[in-house]
């Protein structure tokens, strides 16, 4: 093999080993990223989780004021129990068929 092609496999070789290198960099990288991204997916799930349960309880509190008659949500407590009491009456007239 003459010194020219010598050198340049060595220059390859070289060049290889920084490519693998490079990749496994890479690679642990994206590794890194997915693990972080499923932390991230977990805790956005709980987030939704907890915000259902507040907008529950917000609910919930809205209609105990507005049946103690506190402020705005009065009506709103209103046409609520009226739609329960029509929806009340189409089961009653459903079991009654």
């Amino acid at each position: 093999m003459s010194g020219k092609a010598y050198d340049e496999l060595i220059i390859l070789n070289r060049k290889l080993d920084e490519l693998i290198n490079r990749y496994n960099i890479l690679k642990s990288e994206v590794t890194d990223l997915k693990n972080g991204n499923e932390v991230l997916k977990a805790t956005l799930q709980d987030r939704e989780v907890k915000l259902a349960e507040l907008e529950l309880k917000y609910e919930r509190v809205k209609l105990s004021g507005a049946l103690l008659g506190e402020g705005e949500y009065g009506l709103e407590a209103r046409k609520k129990i009226t739609e329960l009491v029509r929806e009340i009456d189409r089961c009653v007239a459903l079991l009654n068929r």
